[in-house]
């Protein structure tokens, strides 16, 4: 007869409670990220000036409800309720996309680039310290390459044919990190779990919170920074 394991220390267990929990709040708030993004971008894909354009957005739209999908399933297999996994975040991205709707085709495209850029890019930093499975589905859901080269593509394009457009949609490219920093930085001090995340990070570097966070923003400053000069916007 073989011996039981020994139970964890009380420690043990409520650090594997919380990280558990950390995970569940990431994958939440991502999937009702992804979620929303599906609804925004299939209304966004209106705004497209010709029928090529709707159905590229709509393609993308589609690939977030596919990330949508990979989310909740993951949720399911760590006995999660995708539902009261997500609930928490809903009305924080709501609220960003109720402030951020777009009045044109061009506001549409850079805020599917640049405000799901910074965003995706704050959450990429929480993930980068949990488990290698975890840490690869996120990279996965939160990958634009397709969305970058569909921007990209036609922002250049009009910026080069209307040279004006290019002040006003760089000012509207920083109404959007406003915002979806000021949403992150609401949901990371209301979800305590999601927050450890990143303080988790400074611990394992020998930095003080302060000092890390300070190098996580100075990232996705740099990140955002660059798809700017992509859409020829910098």
């Amino acid at each position: 007869m073989s011996e039981s394991s020994p139970a964890g220390t009380p420690a043990e267990e409520r650090a594997g409670a919380t990280a558990t929990g950390a995970v569940a709040e990431l994958l939440g708030v991502l999937a009702y990220g992804e979620l929303a993004a599906f609804f925004q971008l299939s209304e966004d894909a209106r705004l497209a000036p010709t029928l090529g354009d709707r159905a590229a957005l709509a393609g993308v739209a589609a690939a977030e409800y596919a990330h949508f999908r990979l989310l909740r399933d993951r949720l399911v297999s760590l006995g999660v309720d995708p539902d009261a996994a997500m609930a928490p975040y809903a009305e924080a991205v709501d609220g960003f996309h109720r402030l951020t709707a777009p009045s044109d085709w061009l506001e549409a495209l850079v805020k599917a680039y640049v405000g799901t850029g910074i965003a995706g890019d704050f959450y990429r930093e929480a993930a980068r310290h949990l488990d290698g499975d975890t840490a690869k589905l996120v990279d996965e859901v939160l990958a634009d390459e397709d969305r970058a080269e569909f921007v990209v593509e036609r922002v250049r394009a009009a910026v080069d044919a209307d040279p004006s457009a290019a002040g006003r949609l760089a000012l509207w490219a920083r109404r959007l990190v406003g915002e979806a920093l000021s949403q992150a930085q609401r949901v990371a001090a209301e979800r305590p779990d999601l927050a450890g995340l990143l303080v988790d990070a400074a611990a394992e570097a020998g930095v003080s919170d302060l000092a890390e966070i300070g190098r996580m923003f100075a990232r996705l400053t740099e990140s955002h920074g660059k798809r700017m000069a992509l859409l020829s916007l910098s």
